[in-house]
């Protein structure tokens, strides 16, 4: 089980990719006050399609808030500012993967606090950041992966007629 964390989200349609994401990987979804958007908006709806009913999601009025439900917990924060890659976290189930909103990222205050628990997405110098539901993606699959992707499904309908050996 991964639990993914949006901090302060403005764009309705990441939130909702980012809801089918977790819906595809049985990931809870924790939305922190102030969303830029109605999680009922028809943008939020239209990205995430039929899965909202899939979607186990929980939302805090502040950032405050959700640090005290869950102080503790293996957060692992998720910055262009961190000193190290993602691939170099050991995720473990329950873990927590926290991201900021798209056009500031996660707070300082919140950042120093667990300095030792940020992640970055390595990519070119000259790139700002990649987008908010495409880096939840990739932190998500990360993690799933080093448990093993419990509970998920790693074939396909074509899979009977194929060979398991490598390329």
């Amino acid at each position: 089980m991964v639990n993914i964390v949006l901090v302060e989200p403005e764009i309705p349609q990441n939130c909702g990719n980012i809801a089918r994401t977790c819906a595809a990987t049985r990931s809870r979804l924790h939305l922190v006050r102030p969303l830029g958007f109605d999680i009922s908006d028809k943008a939020v709806k239209r990205a995430g399609l039929d899965y909202w009913p899939m979607v186990d999601i929980t939302v805090y009025e502040s950032l405050d808030e959700f640090l005290q439900k869950h102080r503790g917990e293996d957060l692992w924060l998720a910055t262009t500012k961190a000193p190290r890659g993602y691939h170099e976290a050991a995720f473990r189930d329950g873990c927590w993967l926290v991201f900021g909103k798209e056009t500031a990222g996660l707070p300082e205050f919140f950042r120093e606090k667990y300095r030792d628990r940020c992640l970055r997405i390595p990519m070119r110098e000259d790139a700002r950041s990649l987008n908010l539901s495409n880096s939840v993606a990739v932190l998500c699959y990360e993690a799933l992966k080093q448990q093993g992707f419990p509970g998920l499904s790693g074939t396909g309908s074509m899979a009977e007629n194929v060979s398991r050996t490598p390329f």
